[in-house]
């Protein structure tokens, strides 16, 4: 038996945790994150102090950022380790939502661990305290529970022990992952107890591949052989099972077109035959346009979002769906057949038993009919990155094409909210699997900054980019100090358009006309059609730390990418970007997406687009 208080032998135990998938073992929980308070300074953050060699630790500047990276590390770790993030009570723990429900939504591993007020209750109520009249229990931790896969209140020493347990049981589980909770009151963490040294002794959480069952297979194999035009949509599954070297071999042999989610995009390099890039409202002409001719679509591990699916409307009546997937939720959407199995262990099954298959809806043996249209849309992606003028200000898709020509398949972009995402899921040519880090399931501004940090952490000596406009910079850009502080390379690429340009063009669309969307003075009509805010992003960057390089042209930013990529220390890249008002920009989107418009108003924009709606709302199909 071993006496430590509560903190210390929660850090102990989690520096004893491992993963091991495919022989390979890797430690469970990397590092902890912290910002310190009286609900976990003299708890977690002694226990800290006291196994400083066992368990690294990372000072963040704001919690739901602290989230961020621990989400970013654990995405490019394949889920296979992951951080923990310790907060003081109130509102350090209340910041943890926004970054726990991203993580929860994403499936992606992160142990959140708040402090709270006593459990004792020696003083009632205490600094921070809720107080909830008709439920004594209750604390602001509460919010936490419905964004966490598990949550647990460790009010007892004793309690920890089947908490932990749990708790890692849920972080390694590829169908369960999440966002993770135990909520720590501050009398607690300090409370000694005798320990049983079975609980220090190392674990090793094995990470499954579940097979899939022989019945499910047969009716899957089935469906494929009795179809002429399917398609493969691969979604963020594919890569968190190391699939996309059976995910290729299945293409390849069975002659199937692979388009990809947000999550999926780079499972196929963009220059592979059987890839024809992203899918559904941001996606490529040359992928839906597969979609809407498919008589089958084999989903790979992705949800269905309304993104992928057009919100309804991509696919045509009739189609089937065979959906593999290691959740057997997202393996029945859609009216499907499920293949409820691993990524890789699926497709090396469905190869197998579909030997000697290939679709014959596609044209000629040799080449295939998309490979027309996969070459007119990169023409068009040309025409998107092209910049004849050096010397003039570039559009966005131009920051992208001047990128494009920098980088190689070791460097890794990352993007979360604006019009970013539509315009690289579109675009962007990647090189290797794990370059594409775009977070479209919670599609949460101001994750780029920090989740660079955790991608950096996870991928030393990798160039990472986080891309960001303007109006995601000012939701999150505390975290620079971090990459400072922890001498991260992050490049950091911020787009200037003066405000919300994605909801604004969305604004326009529905009946909006853009009101509120613009970083821009009160007119003295009460409007904000006033000059452009007087802000200087780059200065508050170089505040905080970052080396920063202003580029007003095509050819500087040619110069400054180039610069960055090769610093060694954390440089920022600052661009004022053309709108595509004055200048040709990304190709449209190729799908429609559901923003309801109002019924009823006296504005003609807004009765216009209604007007639209309604036409589009006719092609919702119910896939039963």
């Amino acid at each position: 038996m071993t006496r430590l208080t509560v903190a210390q032998a929660l850090v102990r135990f989690l520096a004893a945790q491992y993963t091991e998938r495919d022989g390979a073992r890797r430690r469970l929980i990397g590092a902890t994150w912290g910002i310190f308070g009286h609900g976990n300074v003299a708890g977690i953050g002694q226990a800290l102090v006291e196994y400083a060699d066992e368990m690294p630790y990372h000072q963040g500047r704001n919690e739901q950022a602290m989230v961020h990276a621990a989400v970013g590390y654990a995405r490019q770790s394949n889920r296979l380790s992951a951080h923990a993030v310790t907060t003081s009570i109130g509102p350090g723990a209340t910041n943890l939502v926004t970054g726990a429900a991203l993580a929860t939504i994403n499936h992606l591993p992160v142990l959140l661990l708040p402090g709270d007020t006593f459990a004792t209750r020696p003083a009632d109520p205490v600094l921070q305290q809720l107080e909830v009249p008709y439920a004594g229990e209750v604390s602001v931790n509460d919010c936490l529970r419905p964004v966490s896969r598990y949550f647990d209140r460790i009010t007892r020493p004793e309690a920890l022990i089947p908490a932990a347990l749990a708790a890692m049981r849920v972080l390694t589980d590829p169908v369960e992952t999440g966002a993770v909770t135990l909520a720590l009151p501050q009398d607690t963490q300090a409370q000694a107890y005798e320990w049983p040294d079975e609980f220090f002794r190392e674990r090793v959480w094995r990470v499954r591949r579940p097979r899939p069952d022989t019945a499910e297979l047969d009716a899957a194999v089935r469906a494929v052989r009795a179809a002429a035009r399917p398609l493969i949509v691969a979604g963020g599954g594919v890569r968190y099972s190391g699939a996309e070297d059976a995910l290729r071999t299945l293409a390849e042999r069975a002659r199937i077109p692979v388009a990809s989610t947000q999550a999926g995009k780079g499972v196929l390099p963009y220059d592979h035959s059987c890839d024809v890039g992203g899918i559904g409202h941001t996606g490529t002409a040359t992928a839906d346009a597969l979609a809407a001719t498919s008589d089958l679509v084999i989903g790979v591990g992705t949800r269905y979002t309304d993104f992928t699916t057009a919100s309804g409307t991509l696919f045509p009546e009739g189609v089937r769906f065979v959906n593999l997937n290691i959740a057997g939720f997202d393996a029945h959407k859609l009216g499907a057949l499920p293949l409820v199995a691993d990524a890789r262990e699926g497709l090396t099954a469905l190869t197998e038993a579909l030997d000697g298959y290939a679709a014959d809806g596609y044209g000629a043996e040799r080449g295939f009919s998309w490979s027309r249209s996969k070459a007119d849309w990169q023409e068009r992606t040309d025409a998107a990155y092209a910049a004849p003028d050096e010397d003039a200000r570039p559009t966005q898709p131009q920051v992208l094409g001047v990128l494009d020509t920098l980088v190689d398949a070791s460097d890794i972009l990352i993007n979360a909210a604006g019009s970013l995402p539509g315009d690289l899921h579109k675009l962007w040519r990647t090189r290797s699997s794990d370059q594409y880090h775009v977070e479209y399931g919670y599609s949460c501004m101001g994750y780029e900054i920090p989740a660079a940090i955790g991608v950096a952490l996870a991928a030393p000596g990798r160039p990472v980019w986080a891309l960001v406009g303007d109006g995601t910079y000012l939701m999150n850009p505390t975290e620079i100090v971090t990459a400072v502080q922890e001498g991260l390379p992050i490049k950091v690429v911020i787009l200037q358009n003066h405000g919300y340009a994605s909801i604004g063009g969305l604004s326009e669309t529905v009946g909006g006309e853009r009101y509120g969307t613009a970083y821009r003075h009160r007119a003295p009509d009460g409007t904000f059609t006033g000059a452009p805010l007087p802000v200087d992003l780059a200065a508050n960057a170089a505040s905080l730390g970052m080396r920063v390089l202003t580029a007003r042209t095509v050819r500087d930013l040619r110069e400054a990418l180039a610069d960055a990529r090769s610093s060694t220390v954390p440089t920022c890249v600052y661009v004022e970007t053309e709108t595509a008002d004055t200048v040709s920009g990304a190709p449209p989107a190729q799908a429609w997406w559901d923003v309801p418009v109002a019924e009823t108003s006296t504005r003609s924009s807004a009765v216009k687009a209604r007007e639209e709606y309604d036409r589009h709302v006719t092609a919702r199909r119910r896939h039963l």
